[in-house]
């Protein structure tokens, strides 16, 4: 059985042994960059499982680099970074990371999510496509072309927040937990700690309110979340 390939940037050359002497270990293939620009060039030749790339680089930084993976591939993409500050956060989720972690971490902690996130990458590709439609509100999923739509207005979503939408879209007033977004958009076991749910619904909450849609997602709180519609006021 081939092994999956993990590319890994980062400037820190104790943090790139670490991680490499760790995934190795687990049964991963491991190819290291001292920056962002090497590992660009090498994608352009052989394109990995998943890619680790450290925020804080010189040259092209993390964000950076995950901007112009995003323009060209879905690769599942973990951004490490030693500020753990909001604005990092939502910048890596907003332009398509897949998740973040803050140095120091835990290998293992880092291994859960790697492992969530290559499951995730084989439940997609064994999901069976829409065989129609979806409406609700105003908001419109066109099967034929894969697209998300408010009224005749394309909504410009991330692959991940496509699928959450998409998701909840089919079952519109269902609450989805956190848990059941975790698992089925991310891969992500119960166990595995991360904010990465709210933080993609807030951002689809931030698109929906700037396309002027109707459709909200609504929070319940200790529970979840719904998709619901808001009602003009009379």
């Amino acid at each position: 059985m081939t092994k999956q390939m993990i590319y890994i940037a980062d400037d820190e050359k104790n943090i790139r042994n670490l991680l490499q002497d760790f995934l190795v270990s687990s049964g991963y293939e491991v190819q290291l960059f001292e920056n962002g620009e090497d590992l660009l060039l090498a994608f352009e030749d052989n394109k990995p499982d998943l890619v680790i790339l450290d925020i804080m680089m010189s040259g092209k930084d993390g964000l950076q680099c995950c901007e112009e993976l995003r323009e060209k591939s879905s690769v599942p993409i973990i951004l490490l970074t030693a500020r753990d500050t909001e604005l990092d956060y939502v910048s890596g989720i907003t332009i398509g990371s897949d998740d973040y972690l803050t140095k120091p971490f835990s290998p293992m902690v880092l291994l859960m999510r790697i492992k969530a996130l290559l499951r995730r990458v084989s439940m997609s590709e064994n999901e069976q496509p829409h065989t129609e439609d979806l409406k609700y509100c105003d908001l419109h999923y066109k099967k034929d072309e894969n697209l998300l739509y408010c009224g005749k207005n394309k909504i410009n979503l991330t692959q991940t927040e496509f699928r959450l939408l998409v998701y909840i879209l089919e079952k519109p007033g269902k609450v989805f937990t956190r848990e059941e977004l975790l698992d089925r958009i991310w891969g992500y076991e119960t166990t595995v700690e991360t904010r990465v749910a709210d933080e993609t619904v807030r951002r689809i909450r931030g698109k929906l309110a700037k396309a002027n849609s109707k459709a909200v997602i609504e929070t319940v709180w200790g529970f979840g979340y719904r998709l619901a519609c808001m009602k003009d006021e009379s």
